[in-house]
């Protein structure tokens, strides 16, 4: 790494000041990172000449909790704060939230330096080869017949079906393609498919197909939604295109046509340790609302794609599920539950005073942010600390949202994924179906007319 003395900072950064070039133009002309610029230039504003020289300095653990207090009180990001106490790596300020959230104030005091003494290298373990010298030409001939025949059966079944776990129709299709050139009863078992379930499949072949025209449908509906839904989501759509049929039938059918649904993993936390004020948990687990704008949940989720980071913050009713407003950001800032708190609470007519329910992060902590619920005169509700059932309903969105989007594509920059989120939001709230809400999705749930 490039070392600056302050002479070459200066140069910089009163280049920048003059006003002439902005950061990236500065940042070129030097070879530099413009974030480094950017620094340089908010040490220069907050502590002049100063603020340029190198400086050497262990923070003792209770200069660290009192940054960290400072940054949470004012609302300010890691490198505003690193710039006003004069620190000049910003990654270490978050290095120290996360210390002091693993473990409180103990994990902020400092531990002796250096590496510790690993224990030496198991040596390895000799590899043994297999001696083929005393094997029979037969039994040779044998083995390398058995791999030809495994080698065609692999190559061959990929071409037939392209989802991970091929059919017993697609397997019984490929044997009996191949089985001019090899042994039945060894593409039996390199398939691992029974004798008696082969020569069923080869039955089937010469009589008609009565579910032809449903495969075809379900099929349909499945690639339509990308692999989102299951078979009891398939089988209202099925029914709602006019076709009377069980769901049992049709998860038979998805199994034969090597249809699943695709699952989901999780998430980010937003605890940092006692910032603010908890409210009291008054939602209770009651998850279910006679009406909309009655009970809200929200949270913070986090994404990872290319080295960047983005994270989605969103308001979701308990009525019917509908995403009510959201906001995206880079970072987790305060900014992004503020500007994601101001959409919602502009959807919401005079007369409505939703609870708000969220988990304890510090976001949700922050008088700002408490500040506006007052106003608006709403109801603040906090999961118990470390219980995320108490807030289960945000939960399972962000399961389906990632297990549905997230990880089906590949995303090659922030912005797709900013793009991509935008839309499937739109496709949850407005075409994804719910079988809990009588087939329909959560916007058709809502505006549909009252019985009379």
């Amino acid at each position: 790494m490039t070392k600056h003395d302050e002479h070459f900072k200066l140069r910089v950064v009163q280049q920048y000041l003059a006003g002439a070039s902005g950061y990236k133009t500065v940042s070129k002309q030097h070879g530099l990172d413009d974030s480094m610029v950017r620094r340089w230039v908010k040490w220069f504003e907050a502590h002049g000449v100063n603020g340029l020289k190198k400086k050497f300095t262990h923070y003792p653990a209770e200069v660290k909790l009192s940054v960290l207090q400072h940054m949470w009180d004012n609302e300010l990001s890691g490198g505003q704060t690193a710039a006003l106490f004069n620190i000049r790596n910003p990654g270490v300020i978050r290095v120290w939230e996360r210390e002091y959230q693993r473990a409180g104030f103990d994990a902020l005091i400092a531990r002796p330096r250096g590496r510790p003494k690993s224990m030496p290298a198991a040596p390895p373990k000799p590899e043994t080869k297999r001696d083929d010298s005393n094997r029979s030409k037969e039994d040779l001939q044998a083995e390398v017949e058995h791999l030809r025949m495994e080698n065609a059966y692999l190559k061959k079944l990929p071409s037939l079906s392209s989802s991970p776990a091929p059919s017993t129709a697609e397997k019984a299709q490929v044997v009996q393609e191949l089985r001019q050139d090899h042994p039945i009863a060894g593409l039996l078992k390199v398939a691992q498919l029974p004798r008696s379930t082969f020569y069923y499949q080869q039955s089937l072949l010469g009589k008609d197909d009565k579910y032809d025209g449903l495969k075809r449908a379900i099929k349909e509906v499945y690639e339509r939604h990308k692999g989102r839904y299951g078979y009891r989501r398939i089988t209202c759509a099925v029914r709602q295109a006019g076709e009377q049929v069980n769901h049992k039938t049709v998860q038979r059918l998805m199994g034969v046509l090597g249809l699943k649904s695709l699952v989901r993993p999780k998430k980010y936390r937003s605890f940092k340790g006692e910032v603010g004020q908890a409210a009291a948990n008054e939602l209770q687990r009651e998850f279910k609302a006679q009406a909309a704008n009655q009970k809200w949940v929200t949270d913070v989720t986090e994404f990872s794609v290319a080295g960047e980071k983005l994270y989605l913050s969103p308001v979701l009713d308990l009525y019917n599920g509908e995403i009510v407003a959201f906001e995206m950001n880079q970072r987790p800032v305060f900014e992004l539950v503020g500007s994601m708190l101001k959409k919602a609470l502009a959807k919401l007519a005079p007369e409505d005073r939703p609870i708000l329910h969220s988990d304890q992060g510090w976001q949700y902590r922050m008088p700002a942010y408490q500040r506006q619920l007052r106003e608006r005169q709403l109801v603040q509700s906090m999961s118990r600390k470390g219980n995320c059932h108490d807030n289960a309903a945000m939960e399972s969105f962000f399961g389906v949202l990632k297990s549905e989007f997230f990880y089906l594509n590949k995303f090659d920059s922030v912005d797709t994924l900013r793009a991509g989120l935008v839309d499937y939001i739109h496709y949850y709230n407005h075409e994804r179906i719910k079988l809990k809400l009588k087939g329909l999705s959560p916007v058709h749930y809502r505006t549909q007319p009252l019985a009379a």
